[in-house]
């Protein structure tokens, strides 16, 4: 009932105004329509999964590391939780994409560069929330197992993690849209966020609603369909 009303408010709204400050429901539908019909605009959504892949492996694995390196060797606990940590978690995302398309120029690289920035703290705090509550009973039996660390982070530290990271991920992906878009307004030559500054240029304001319905359907039937059904099964796990 609710998205009912929203959609019959929206097309009210977009009756009494001209077409490219709001357009009709039914011009955005034909809008989707021909974006997925057309292989040029499905390349440039390919573009932006790239982007979106590349920039949550690359800034889970230096998260990762700087997690781990405080845990091992506690010296560079402040260093890294109370001056880059929160360095980097109050840095603005725009300012990321501006920096690194003077840096790198206007290119994919500065894309990932800028979204991996923003999403490095995300994985930093929470590993290393999930290393401090780590279960001790579990890990004083796996040191009388064997003395060797990256045996221990194999079998027993990675294990107990698991729930963590895949919230670290799940967090990652949603953040990841947000930035992407930005990012390759400001950086990019390639992906959604450089069709919407295409389409802002040509006050094309269907093709910019078109990209946000299709970004807003794909990240809820991940949320949905994915990252659930996994979520499920970690509260199963956790109960038995």
């Amino acid at each position: 009932m609710f998205t009912l009303l929203c959609l019959a408010g929206w097309g009210i709204v977009s009756w009494v105004s001209p077409s490219y400050q709001m357009p009709s429901p039914v011009a955005v539908v034909q809008g989707v329509w021909k974006f997925l019909s057309n292989p040029n605009l499905l390349e440039q959504l390919g573009f932006s999964l790239y982007h979106v892949g590349a920039a949550i492996f690359l800034s889970f694995l230096i998260g990762a590391l700087l997690a781990l390196i405080p845990y091992y060797f506690p010296v560079f606990r402040f260093a890294i939780h109370q001056r880059f940590g929160a360095f980097l978690g109050s840095f603005s995302g725009v300012g990321w994409a501006l920096l690194a398309g003077m840096w790198f120029g206007i290119n994919s690289i500065s894309v990932i560069f800028a979204i991996s920035a923003v999403l490095i703290p995300f994985a930093l705090i929470n590993l290393s929330s999930g290393l401090k509550n780590l279960d001790a009973e579990l890990l004083e039996m796996g040191r009388s197992f064997s003395r060797n660390h990256l045996r221990i982070l194999r079998k027993t530290i990675l294990p107990l993690l698991y729930p963590y990271i895949f919230a670290t991920l799940r967090l990652m992906f949603g953040v990841a849209w947000k930035v992407t878009l930005a990012a390759e307004l400001f950086g990019g030559n390639s992906g959604l966020g450089y069709l919407i500054n295409l389409a802002r240029q040509d006050y094309d304001t269907t093709t910019i609603f078109v990209i946000i319905f299709l970004i807003i359907a794909f990240v809820y039937s991940t949320e949905r369909f994915f990252f659930k059904p996994i979520q499920a099964r970690f509260d199963d796990y956790a109960k038995i």
